[in-house]
């Protein structure tokens, strides 16, 4: 049995250590008020950017045929959407599975990092880190994605890039984030055609034609995906870590019953054999 001063030192190291976490999970707690409440201002607007876009493409096949039109000889582009802290259980982890379970190889990968764990964890499996945009996700800004929306859209064009992808952790409520994989271009027919399925059939015009209004359309589509992602991931990164530290919290508490429990049972023991040994010294003296 450890000694009663071995149980005491333990149990005052995870006491203060409860402190942290109870104090941390008060911060996730209203960090993530903040951010859900953003999330969900800015959710209708990106929905209504890619009804937009659906709408379009529905009017033009021409464009519908550009968007469409993949790159083979083109790498993928993956935007990896993780946290620059940890301490949020499973929350970068499951991003990063998210990517690596697709087998891809790693050689025709390259990975624009927003958030420094899913950087280093992607980087040590050998995948080409193209660009490091970690300090956006610490307050994320809508110029910010239309830079690295500017940036994936160039080398797109240019046939540098023949996919870009989205891998972030989308906020369903304070408990629920789902990791998710998505491709933004080119777009996937099956999610404009759903999108389509859910409105009313209205005859529209463009001025000017379909296609130049889709160029000017397209940059705000992926701003807007991208944005749209920083708010749900960064609500996603707080509850999780809510969770995280309420459940070490809950833990350390516990383990702190069981010291307190030794400690006890060990001084009880102390008592005992101090008594034993004065009595066992009176009756020799006696």
């Amino acid at each position: 049995m450890a000694s009663m001063r071995d149980i005491k030192r333990r149990r005052e190291s995870i006491q203060s250590t409860g402190q942290i976490t109870r104090a941390m999970k008060l911060v996730s707690t209203v960090k993530l008020q903040k951010a859900r409440g953003r999330a969900e201002r800015a959710k209708p607007f990106f929905e209504a950017t890619y009804e937009t876009v659906s709408m379009i493409l529905e009017q033009s096949a021409g464009a519908m045929e550009a968007i469409m039109k993949s790159n083979p000889q083109g790498k993928k582009a993956v935007v990896v959407i993780t946290s620059n802290r940890g301490l949020a259980g499973g929350y970068n982890n499951n991003v990063v599975k998210a990517v690596t379970e697709q087998n891809w190889d790693p050689d025709d990968v390259l990975i624009y990092a927003v958030g420094h764990k899913g950087m280093e964890a992607l980087a040590r499996r050998g995948y080409t880190i193209a660009a490091d945009h970690s300090d956006v996700i610490n307050a994320p800004l809508y110029d910010d994605a239309r830079q690295i929306g500017k940036e994936l859209l160039t080398r797109y064009q240019a046939g540098e890039i023949g996919e870009i992808f989205l891998a972030y952790t989308a906020f369903k409520n304070t408990v629920v984030h789902e990791p998710k994989l998505i491709r933004l271009l080119p777009a996937e027919e099956e999610a404009f055609a759903s999108s389509r399925g859910q409105r009313s059939q209205v005859p529209m015009n463009f001025e000017p034609e379909a296609e130049e209004v889709l160029d000017l359309i397209i940059p705000k589509y992926l701003t807007s995906l991208i944005f749209g992602a920083f708010t749900e991931a960064v609500a996603s990164e707080n509850g999780a870590r809510m969770q995280a530290m309420d459940s070490a919290t809950s833990n350390a508490e516990e383990m702190i019953n069981d010291l307190s429990l030794q400690y006890n049972r060990a001084r009880q023991s102390s008592i005992t054999q101090e008594l034993t040994e004065i009595i066992g010294g009176a009756e020799a003296l006696s």
